[in-house]
This record gives C-alpha cells, structure tokens and sequence, in this order.
C-alpha cells in the first residue's frame, strides 16, 4: 500500500496507472474505520485493478465545531486495518492541501440538500459535495463505493455527478451492521457502554414496522416508530420520515409503484446515529 498526503504526488503515480489501463475504484472515508468500511474496500478490490482509499475528516460538512472537534480520529488503527485489506493507495492530506482557499462554491440538489439531515444539519451537504467533487477530481475514478447508511448523502452524490457531468459510476453498498443490528458508524465509538446497549433499539424498531405496512397507514408507522424509540430512557428521536426514495419527499400512502424507504435519526445521549429501512 502506497500513502500520499499531497495531491500532486497522488496525480502522478494515477496517471501512470491509467496509462497501463487500470481501473481504479475509490473509497471516500473519514476515518475511524470500521466493517462497514473494509466491507466497501473488499466489494471495491473485487471489481477494481486499483482501490484508492482517502480518509480526511471535512471541516466543511459539520454545522457543529464540538461535532468536528470530537469526531474520532486514530490514523494508526487505520493504518493497521488497510494494511490488512487489498488496498492499493490510501490518500491522507491536511487540511490545508484540500482546502489552500476557502472554497465558496455553493451547490444545489433541486431541495435535496434542505430536507431530512439538511433540515437539521444546515450546510451539511454543501460541504460534502464540496469535497467529494475535490476527491472525485483528484482522484477520477472509474467507480466509487458509498454506504446505503448514508441514504440521503448517496443521493446527492448521485445528483452531483449529473451535474458536473462526470464519469464515475456511483456504486450503493448494503448498510453494515453489527450482531445485534446496529448500523455501522464511526461514532459508534463514542457511545458509552449504557448508550451502545440500547442503541439497537433503532434498527429493532425500524425493523417491526416494516412488518406492519399491510394493515397500518403512513401516519401509524411513523407514530410507531417514533413513540417506541422515544419510550426507551436514553434515545430521542430527531426525526423520522417516510419518503420516495428517488425524490425524498414525503409520501402519505402506500403505492406499491413507489419505492420507499424510511430514514430516521436518533439520538443516544449526545452522540446522533442514523438509519434507514426499505419499505418496497
């Protein structure tokens, strides 16, 4: 495994790869990594001559700075577990190599970017797509692999390629999780042993709603879930809604000619946790 920290070393031993007519595969991370994570390098190296591996913790994509401050970070756990996967390239700048300016653009998703996490976490996605396109143009991959965890992310990401039209196919990944159903998450690391117990409740409820759609309304399963987490001592709800899975707008009865998921975030204690289930 080859480690570069500056972009202009990176772009040169690429070019020298496409050259030879490899194909390249990326994995876009911000550390702390997990199975979730080797899942995604495993899935890529499969399909991928070469499997590049960025971790960077974007500032621009947190609305909190305690959020930012707190993320977990530990580059030589990760070192150790890469080493242990068919990973090619791990791309691991400073912050002032991805960011030598402040990067003003401003990106727009057709209301994507406002809904569910955007409504709670303003910005969020302007900062993603701002990095993403930053690693999509260093990198120019032929394919990149996201987690279905992050639903609403891979959706913009999706729209982001459209619009600046470039030709990397977007490859969505199986949520990961763990024994008892917990989606995988780097911060899954800063829950206390207290919040880690009870923190499957999340999925346990998504879950038996999912059951329950043949006899229940949009408005039921919603009150469902939300009523069931928010019972449970150390969780709260922040949100829960039910949406097309192509627009992610809101749907208000079952139609089986659309696809629908729904998309939650929780939290337990400080420490906010998503998720998400397919209804159809």
């Amino acid at each position: 495994m080859k480690i570069f920290t500056k972009v202009t070393d990176l772009n040169l031993e690429l070019d020298l790869l496409r050259q030879q007519n490899k194909i390249i595969g990326f994995v876009p991370t911000m550390g702390a990594l997990h199975d979730g994570h080797i899942s995604l390098i495993k899935t890529c190296s499969e399909f991928n001559d070469i499997t590049v591996v960025s971790i960077f913790v974007n500032p621009t994509q947190f609305n909190n700075a305690n959020d930012l401050k707190n993320y977990p970070r530990n580059i030589d756990k990760d070192l150790s577990i890469l080493k242990t996967t068919n990973t090619t390239i791990l791309f691991f700048p400073e912050n002032d190599e991805m960011y030598p300016e402040k990067d003003e653009r401003v990106f727009k998703f057709d209301n994507l970017e406002n809904i569910l996490e955007g409504a709670f976490r303003p910005g969020h996605f302007n900062g993603v797509a701002q990095i993403v396109s930053k690693l999509f143009n260093i990198v120019k991959p032929n394919n990149a692999y996201f987690g279905q965890k992050d639903f609403q992310q891979l959706t913009i990401i999706k729209k982001l390629v459209t619009q600046l039209n470039l030709s990397i196919n977007i490859v969505a990944c199986e949520t990961f999780r763990e024994s008892d159903g917990l989606a995988m998450s780097s911060r899954n690391l800063l829950l206390s042993n207290e919040y880690r117990a009870v923190a499957p409740k999340i999925y346990k409820y998504l879950k038996d709603s999912a059951l329950k759609i043949k006899n229940n309304s949009i408005e039921e399963i919603k009150k469902y879930v939300i009523e069931n987490i928010n019972s449970e001592r150390l969780l709260k709800v922040e949100y829960f809604e039910i949406v097309n899975t192509e627009t992610l707008n809101a749907v208000d009865n079952w139609d089986n000619n659309t696809p629908i998921i729904g998309c939650i975030a929780v939290f337990a204690g400080n420490i906010r946790l998503i998720d998400n289930i397919r209804y159809n």
